[in-house]
């Protein structure tokens, strides 16, 4: 894979609590330069930014970082950002729930989630450094049932993100239909193709258009 298309695989990321406008405003500069798939931003900006930057794929994030909102407040984040115009969801499972073994619930609340995106699509995010391997399949199994387009290791603010041992994992467990999102710990260039390779079809990540170029 050329460098060329490793954009096309970027979900280029900006999600810190003191996000600034003009900081938001560069992803999206960056993101039309350079093609990438999407930028991923705090549901606050969605609307600014699809009204400046009508070519900019939106995709924002609900129930982050840490999950734990009720099923109501999520489905309602995401139908406000998808009014707002994001074409892109990532939604945080409930984790006590994953690791209580409460997959029905986890299931039921993707397929709550995904019914409110309607044709947008839906990434879920399972934050995979708090999980064992048998959850972290259990939860392929959830986010394949719920007919969800995405599977996405991490948030990037738990203990550790992405590896390829676990995107492994997951492309080995999720349904044909299911695609890999990786997210956290590419800190090289070689990281980026590592990702690629090992299954990954997005790439969340800060830093990717600066490695690349490095």
């Amino acid at each position: 894979m050329k460098k060329e298309e490793v954009y096309g695989h970027i979900d280029h990321t900006l999600l810190k609590a003191f996000s600034t406008t003009e900081q938001i405003e560069a992803i999206a500069e960056e993101a039309l330069k350079y093609g990438t798939a999407s930028i991923c931003i705090p549901a606050s900006f969605v609307n600014y930014i699809h009204n400046k930057y009508k070519d900019v794929n939106i995709c924002t994030v609900i129930g982050f970082p840490l999950g734990y909102s009720t099923t109501s407040i999520k489905v309602a984040e995401a139908k406000q950002a998808i009014e707002d115009g994001a074409n892109e969801i990532d939604m945080v499972i409930n984790i006590g729930w994953a690791k209580e073994h409460k997959f029905d619930a986890v299931t039921e609340e993707i397929k709550a989630v995904k019914a409110a995106c309607r044709d947008k699509i839906l990434k879920v995010i399972i934050e995979t450094c708090y999980l064992t391997d048998e959850e972290k399949i259990a939860l392929c199994k959830c986010v394949s049932d719920a007919k969800a387009d995405y599977i996405k290791t991490s948030t990037g603010f738990g203990t550790g993100g992405a590896t390829l041992e676990d995107v492994k994992l997951l492309k080995a467990n999720v349904a044909p239909y299911v695609k890999v999102k990786a997210a956290g710990g590419m800190k090289t260039k070689a990281d980026l193709f590592a990702f690629l390779e090992a299954g990954a079809d997005r790439l969340g990540t800060s830093s990717g258009i600066k490695l690349l170029n490095e």
